[in-house]
């Protein structure tokens, strides 16, 4: 790498799927990440390693019809229109080669997740691995990386810059934790820094609902790739949307889960009362529950959801903090709680006679795997903002591009860094569609540098 690397990666999140990618394409990549504890404090490294792949061989296996053009449908239908078409087409359409791609190529052991659908997808397409854990995804990745001859990971330090001349990217800026800077020649960089969460400043003028709500994320997200892209004159787009969750366990400060409501639980305020339709999506329930008197709320379940969350690592810790409480009624839940104990016992009432489809909800909500049944469990929950979802504008080859929709030569971003495909706001985010975006873009990035260089090279 003496004339500098053929590829700069800032960020070892799903940038590191893309160094990979780039590797296996011949060119020398160079991976820059400002934190030393990446492999647990990134926003990969936190999530639930759900990978959409539409149209991939284990739906194909399991009988699942799907394809691209049912994603993107999708896609359209919890955003009301809001996406950018062009990126919800290109990432629905590498969805499934990827997550083949991260099986047969990186190895990572990934199976379709069947025994439960999240809200906004139509069938079953988010792939995963066992624990259902982002820190495996993490771990797995950057054993690669550390092993590929043509990879060099450098960790602890920061992009700071992006130097251009006439023909584009030339080099980067790199700042070591001691203050000292070094400039690094390349023609190819990709932003893959993740947004904008933990720059208070930027959450409260961008996401004021949420601004006041636990940030759930890396604290390295602080709107790097922005600075650096509108420097270059890059345009930005969807800066008021967010991935927000209403289930983060307020005791252990770690994520309950969804898969909780999905297999029949609820959540009441502290009212003791359920106050909208919770299978719309845990995105947009975080700013509904930060609303709520306290910004808190109590999920009720039984033990047979207890028994299917298991295989989430996640509420496996919530289990083992202590974080949930367990009765043998309604009365005895409310004492352990603190809840009403009318208010809760009525409405555990109401949700079972909801649920085997006595009564219509009056929330709206219409998918209930079976009413509560024996003994009973709650653990209290508060919203937390996870990652923004706005950023620099990219085309469907993952380059950066200018306030005329032209890609600026040599500029890359993916993730956060990017805008993505969830429209405005916290209601159009689809699980898994943090992922995507982190990995898929990063993919494609890897393959436009290497057919750029390539026909440099030619040329």
């Amino acid at each position: 790498m003496s004339d500098g690397p053929d590829l700069v990666v800032a960020g070892a999140g799903g940038g590191l799927a893309g160094a990979l990618r780039a590797a296996e394409l011949g060119l020398s990549v160079l991976v820059v990440e400002a934190s030393e504890h990446f492999r647990r404090g990134n926003n990969t490294s936190m999530s639930t390693a759900m990978f959409p792949g539409a149209g991939s061989r284990w739906q194909t296996d399991e009988g699942v019809d799907d394809s691209p053009e049912k994603f993107v449908a999708d896609i359209m239908a919890k955003t009301h229109g809001q996406a950018d078409p062009r990126l919800a087409r290109t990432l629905a359409e590498v969805s499934a080669p990827l997550v083949e791609w991260l099986a047969d190529s990186v190895g990572l052991p990934l199976s379709l997740v069947t025994d439960f659908n999240y809200p906004g997808h139509s069938v079953p397409r988010c792939h995963t691995i066992p624990g259902r854990h982002g820190s495996g995804v993490i771990d797995h990745l950057a054993r690669r990386v550390t092993e590929h001859e043509n990879i060099e990971l450098l960790a602890p330090a920061r992009l700071v810059d992006v130097l251009s001349d006439v023909d584009g990217v030339c080099g980067v800026v790199v700042r070591y934790p001691d203050g000292t800077e070094e400039e690094i020649p390349t023609r190819a960089v990709l932003l893959a820094t993740n947004g904008f969460g933990a720059d208070a400043d930027l959450v409260a003028q961008h996401l004021p609902e949420i601004s006041g709500a636990l940030y759930q994320g890396s604290d390295q997200s602080l709107g790097d790739a922005l600075r650096i892209g509108e420097k270059l004159g890059a345009a930005t787009g969807f800066l008021d949307a967010y991935q927000g969750h209403g289930a983060v366990s307020a005791a252990a400060g770690t994520l309950v889960g969804w898969a909780t409501i999905i297999h029949g639980g609820f959540l009441v305020g502290l009212d003791g009362r359920r106050f909208g339709n919770e299978t719309r999506g845990y995105s947009e329930y975080a700013a509904e529950l930060a609303a709520r008197p306290g910004s808190t709320g109590w999920i009720v379940l039984d033990e047979a959801i207890f028994e299917q969350c298991q295989p989430f690592q996640d509420f496996r810790d919530v289990v083992s903090a202590g974080a949930l409480v367990w009765a043998d009624d309604a009365r005895g839940l409310a004492s352990a709680t603190g809840l009403p104990p009318d208010a809760l016992e009525a409405e555990i009432a109401t949700a079972a006679a909801i649920a085997r489809g006595e009564r219509a909800d009056e929330h709206g909500r219409t998918h209930w795997e079976r009413p509560l049944s024996g003994r009973l469990a709650a653990v209290r929950v508060v919203p937390a903002l996870f990652h923004t979802q706005g950023g620099l504008l990219v085309d469907e080859h993952a380059a950066v591009v200018d306030h005329d929709d032209r890609p600026i030569p040599g500029l890359y971003a993916a993730g956060g860094a990017a805008a993505s495909i969830s429209g405005h706001g916290a209601a159009g985010y689809l699980p898994g569609n943090g992922l995507l975006p982190a990995f898929g873009l990063a993919y494609l990035a890897a393959g436009a540098v290497a057919r750029r260089l390539t026909s440099n090279t030619a040329s």
